[in-house]
């Protein structure tokens, strides 16, 4: 705990944050629930299990992101396919049906030991209460029987609201949107790609989700889950999910036309190259946004270069941005990106990772 508020003055005083965002993070750090007190976090979260798309075709999507990254089918929900991510059991799941509002529907979070009924009870002492929906601080369950994939008795799913109603679900480490009771047993021989793809996703690294009060945020994900904040990107803290160099980003956007929402999800490579990528993007039919302001269009990318007032390398620390068919916005990094310092973005510090490396 000291060392964050260590980091968090030096930012301060060095002028990469303000005081409104100092004062909201220090009260923050400083006003934990009893059960840090004690030990950990009401909920210990693992790492980043995955994310769900509503795509507009979700044919043409799922051929695209084959095409692009090679992933095999882990499950099938009815119309919903699963595609794992790296080795999994993380994964991508587009959504079936069309989607006349394409996005990212939700992310979910992983627990060792998730105990669906507990961890209800525990987001109803945080003031999230039990629902038919997943609104603004409520949480439901989902019962996903077999005719979604799920098990005979019903594979328990747990969704939730932040402040601003954006939904995370919680589920088991060993999740992979299979069957069996805590969706663990996907297929035995996953369906394979069409081909091997052109670039091989690792893992995923981080989301940055655009809320309308960020110290209101930042103070439930971490009375909930713990989630240091290790670095800072000028004003925006990094909150560590985990133990390696998964993060949360939450920045105050969400007061903007699209409102709160998550903005975009970030998947890791190896081998990071910015050239050799988006070479391969071009030939996959991705263009360069170029100097158009607004809305990235869809199947375009762009690259912004993070300096030193906003945590970066001296020379800029690079950051690739693509859109998919629907305009969604993805972000690809190098494997040891942690947000912070250095070309690569792996120079962070935690009080469970202290280089940031993996």
């Amino acid at each position: 705990m000291h060392s964050e508020i260590d980091r968090l003055m030096t930012a301060y005083r060095r002028g990469r944050v303000s005081r409104r965002v100092f004062l909201g993070a220090l009260a923050a750090l400083t006003v934990s629930p009893r059960s840090l007190a004690q030990g950990g976090p009401p909920i210990p979260i693992t790492g980043i299990n995955h994310m769900t798309l509503s795509v507009s075709d979700p044919g043409r999507s799922l051929e695209w992101y084959q095409g692009l990254f090679g992933m095999p089918i882990a499950a099938r929900q009815a119309n919903t396919v699963v595609l794992r991510v790296g080795a999994g059991p993380q994964f991508m799941a587009i959504g079936g049906g069309s989607s006349a509002n394409p996005g990212t529907n939700h992310l979910c979070l992983s627990v060792d030991n998730f105990d669906a009924g507990r961890t209800v009870e525990i987001l109803g002492q945080h003031g999230i209460a039990a629902s038919r929906t997943s609104g603004p601080m409520e949480v439901r369950i989902r019962m996903r029987g077999a005719d979604f994939g799920g098990a005979p008795d019903g594979t328990p799913e747990l969704y939730f609201g932040d402040p601003d109603g954006i939904v995370v679900q919680l589920q088991d480490t060993t999740y992979c949107g299979g069957a069996g009771p805590q969706g663990e047993a996907c297929l035995a021989v996953p369906g394979s790609a069409p081909s091997a793809g052109e670039l091989a996703l690792r893992d995923y690294n981080h989301f940055t989700l655009f809320v309308t009060d960020q110290q209101r945020s930042i103070g439930l994900y971490q009375r909930l889950f713990g989630m240091p904040i290790d670095t800072y990107q000028g004003a925006l803290p990094v909150l560590r999910v985990g133990s390696g160099n998964q993060f949360l980003a939450l920045a105050e956007g969400g007061r903007g036309p699209r409102g709160a929402i998550i903005h975009h999800a970030c998947l890791t490579v190896d081998d990071f190259d910015v050239d050799r990528i988006l070479a391969i993007l071009e030939d996959f039919g991705v263009t360069p946004r170029g100097d158009a302001a607004g809305p990235v269009a869809p199947l375009q990318y762009y690259v912004t270069m993070r300096m030193p007032d906003r945590g970066g390398a001296p020379g800029g620390t690079p950051e690739l941005y693509f859109t998919d068919p629907d305009g969604i916005l993805i972000q690809l990094q190098d494997a040891r990106y942690c947000g912070g310092n250095g070309y690569l973005g792996e120079e962070c510090g935690s009080p469970q990772n202290p280089t940031g490396r993996v």
